[in-house]
């Protein structure tokens, strides 16, 4: 029998899970914040164990019509330009991993989520209160007053998370001390850099201090990420205007190839980078976190919206064939599979220095969440 299910936030991993539990037949409602989604943000690198599982839902060719594809992931020294490593991806990725790495403008990525939902499923401009429940079902509750009775609550609201909070009390996440900028130009404004097709991270002489950059939209724009230390962060917002030129200063000792990425950007925002800790529980009866409700992390492993996406199929494959009376053992179920990654995604992304010098990538790349309770991949 089909279940009814909530899902609080259309991000990623909230419109992602409504595919994958409405694949199966349920009856899916997202309820999300925002009134509509604009042309905001500009980074969403989803590696290959993303693209593997946001295929399965069946988007595949929806993301590659508007997203890049790099042709490798390098890491370069700072100060000489040395290349400390090189993993090739697009077509190497795909027959290694089943899937190449893509890189796509969170406009794209969420229209592409979108068009696979089924109408009237995305529900904008409704605001989450919080959550009750008992053991027949769950209340979500909503600011304007109204509230709706469901078998299923999904918390996939953000860092902010209303869920969470209902679930598991106060928790307000941690300023990591680190401030990140990020800008975009046209390929054309710097035709002679090399590189441009390719992920590329820039490590600084401190861990405060990187570089990253992707191209987008097929190529013609490049997405550049830097950060700087900052003690705390007391403005209001969480994104805000960036000054280029101080930040042109601050990586003025740089190799001149990193100095031109930065010279070639007009314009910059910036925002706080925060954290929590990994939790050792996402399910209280029949509710269940996701994403970065779950698991917010600093993004120097690229894999926010990659462990999002994870997220979202893993916890399909969880409920496929479950009645109501089975649901808090299969949410148990699904956090299980995922909290040991997603801790060590958590923990690599904070330590920064994954694939710094090479390693293995094959841990995070080569992750089949559509077999994720079938087996383990180590």
């Amino acid at each position: 029998m089909p279940l009814k299910i909530a899902i609080a936030g259309g991000g990623v991993g909230g419109m992602a899970a409504a595919i994958a539990l409405q694949i199966q037949g349920h009856n899916v409602t997202i309820f999300e914040q925002a009134r509509a989604f604009g042309r905001i943000g500009a980074d969403v690198n989803l590696t290959p164990n993303a693209v593997h599982a946001l295929d399965g839902l069946g988007i595949g060719d929806r993301l590659r019509a508007t997203a890049a594809r790099p042709e490798f992931r390098i890491s370069r020294t700072w100060d000489s330009g040395e290349e400390t490593s090189r993993l090739p991806m697009s077509a190497a990725a795909e027959e290694k991993y089943g899937a190449p790495q893509l890189t796509i403008h969170r406009a794209d990525l969420l229209a592409a989520l979108e068009s696979a939902l089924l109408p009237d499923t995305l529900q904008f401009g409704a605001r989450v209160a919080g959550v009750s429940q008992t053991d027949n079902g769950a209340t979500l509750s909503f600011v304007d007053g109204s509230a709706g009775d469901y078998d299923l609550v999904i918390g996939a609201d953000g860092i902010h998370s209303v869920i969470r909070h209902a679930l598991y009390g106060a928790d307000d996440p941690q300023f990591t001390g680190l401030v990140s900028y990020r800008g975009v130009f046209a390929r054309d404004v710097a035709p002679d850099l090399p590189n441009l097709d390719s992920f590329t991270k820039w490590w600084g002489p401190t861990s405060d201090l990187q570089i990253v950059t992707f191209p987008l939209n097929r190529g013609e724009e490049v997405f550049v990420f830097a950060t700087t230390g900052q003690k705390d962060w007391t403005e209001e917002g969480w994104t805000l205007p960036g000054d280029i030129d101080e930040l042109r200063e601050i990586y003025r000792d740089f190799h001149p190839e990193a100095r031109a990425l930065l010279n070639a950007c007009t314009e910059v925002t910036r925002s706080a980078l925060h954290v929590r800790a990994p939790m050792p529980r996402w399910s209280e009866g029949r509710v269940v976190l996701l994403g970065d409700a779950a698991h917010p992390m600093v993004p120097f492993m690229a894999q926010g919206a990659c462990m999002a996406s994870e997220d979202a199929v893993v916890l399909g494959c969880a409920l496929e064939g479950v009645e109501t009376e089975g649901l808090p053992a299969a949410l148990e179920r699904f956090a299980e599979s995922r909290i040991p990654r997603t801790t060590r995604v958590q923990e690599g992304s904070l330590a920064n220095d994954w694939l710094k010098k090479g390693g293995n990538a094959d841990w995070v790349y080569g992750y089949d969440a559509w077999g994720a309770l079938k087996y383990e991949v180590v």
